[in-house]
């Protein structure tokens, strides 16, 4: 049998006593892996506690916060009781690097974790190193995660997005910038010429952002939320351009037109319009529930939610889907602008990729050709 060293009081092991404990949640519905607790982990400034749950997911939680809730509610927390629940991480300002509890899910099995914090003035030790894989900045906190599959995944504990990312978007100008949006508030701006480093956090959105768009020429871009939120952004300054208004209900989708002269958005209002993105103003509107519901019942569950909206390759039609009262959902196919000779409709789309309306409207030509430029008719 065993025995301890003489130095060691066998009786003050025996008083030593737990001060909390973290309990496993139960399966997810899809029980993806498996219930596998293979290790933990305290970050080395200790705001964070890591570990794995099994079904291939890691729990980061703030350790102060822990402590906290064993002196308030005992010794057991279990993780997924809503009355214990820590406050998740949010997009306001102050708050960016406040610890807050994550769930992170790695796609396999982990089996073990490393974090790492970096130190801007220690050297890399690679002499000759031409690149880079991360922007290490005084802030940042990576999370290691060692997987079945032999990967190893590195997560940015303080810039990857806390929430469900709703929807991705590529700039068409091949620069491969990516922008995601989340429920978090936030669209995120990432590099992946710069292997994948995020460049910028555009903030301005008070609830979940639904989805992105950028225009034809890269330089704007179209976020669309809750609350009735349509936000314009300038890409190059990376600075809000201007709020659209006149949905009465989330919205949901958007999309520019080939040439950038329109801009379509769909909305749990019933409704698509379709906007003139440089001066604000609608040129088009298409309603889903006939008659046209009063703003209050466009406001709230109509049974006909518009979700998805979407320009074809020559801008000629519009495609969006809708809930129908089987909530299976409908396609609609839209004609937009009103139908001109094509030669015609070419000529105006060359024109309008390289000219906003506002240079349009300076053209010495005559009033009827500035509003077919302008899409007014």
């Amino acid at each position: 049998m065993a025995s301890f060293p003489p130095r060691v009081n066998e009786k003050e092991i025996v008083r030593s006593r737990t001060i909390g404990e973290l309990l496993a949640p139960a399966a997810p519905f899809d029980k993806k892996c498996g219930r596998e607790n293979w290790t933990v982990a305290f970050a080395p400034d200790g705001s964070y506690f890591a570990w794995s749950q099994g079904h291939r997911t890691v729990k980061l939680v703030p350790w102060s916060q822990c402590l906290q809730n064993f002196l308030l509610h005992g010794t057991k927390n279990v993780t997924n009781s809503s009355s214990l629940r820590l406050p998740r991480q949010n997009s306001d300002g102050g708050q960016k690097n406040k610890p807050r509890e994550h769930i992170i899910d790695c796609g396999d099995i982990v089996w073990s974790l490393a974090f790492g914090s970096s130190v801007p003035e220690k050297q890399s030790r690679c002499v000759n190193i031409e690149w880079h894989r991360f922007r290490f900045g005084q802030d940042q906190l990576l999370l290691a995660t060692g997987l079945n599959n032999g990967r190893i995944k590195i997560w940015d504990v303080y810039t990857d997005h806390t929430e469900v990312v709703r929807d991705l978007t590529f700039a068409p100008d091949g620069s491969l910038i990516l922008v995601s949006a989340s429920r978090d508030k936030t669209l995120r701006v990432w590099d992946l010429k710069d292997d994948g480093n995020m460049m910028k956090v555009l903030r301005g959105h008070q609830n979940w952002v639904y989805s992105c768009a950028f225009s034809p020429d890269s330089s704007m871009l179209c976020s669309v939320g809750a609350s009735k939120a349509v936000f314009l952004w300038n890409m190059d300054k990376y600075t809000m351009i201007r709020k659209l208004e006149g949905h009465h209900h989330d919205v949901v989708a958007c999309d520019f037109s080939p040439d950038g002269a329109l801009l379509a958005t769909a909305s749990y209002d019933t409704r698509v319009y379709i906007w003139d993105p440089h001066d604000g103003d609608i040129l088009m509107e298409f309603g889903h529930l006939f008659p046209p519901p009063t703003p209050i019942f466009a406001g709230g569950a109509n049974d006909r939610w518009v979700r998805s909206v979407s320009f074809s390759h020559d801008g000629l039609h519009i495609a969006s889907l809708a809930d129908d009262k089987t909530h299976d959902g409908s396609v609609y196919f839209w004609a937009t602008p009103r139908q001109v000779p094509s030669l015609q409709h070419l000529c105006r789309m060359s024109i309008r990729r390289v000219m906003p309306t506002q240079e349009v409207q300076g053209l010495p030509v005559p009033s009827k050709l500035l509003e077919f430029l302008s899409y007014r008719i």
